[in-house]
């Protein structure tokens, strides 16, 4: 049965990654590549979860504080750079 779960959580996380490479390689805009690179930091986090929970460890504990920290961190850069950016187009 654990196998079966195993085997359907990589499918899907395999088709999520796959998506938002996609997105990150066609994305219209900007934004539209920050954030199919921040779901891909998140299913990135997600396949190191299942992993330590299968595997019954913590190994990756570390690691998966560090991707989370580092998309949080690079979701707000660019948010913080939009916002400043629109704010200055509305000022011409």
């Amino acid at each position: 049965m654990m196998q079966l779960v195993l085997a359907v959580t990589a499918v899907v996380l395999s088709l999520a990654a796959a998506g938002a490479i996609i997105r990150i390689a066609r994305g219209p805009s900007l934004l539209d590549r920050v954030l199919a690179a921040d779901v891909l930091l998140a299913i990135l986090g997600a396949a190191l979860c299942i992993d330590m929970a299968v595997n019954r460890h913590l190994n990756n504990l570390m690691l998966l504080v560090a991707v989370s920290i580092i998309g949080f961190i690079g979701s707000v850069t660019v948010a913080r750079f939009v916002a400043d950016r629109r704010e200055h187009s509305r000022e011409s």
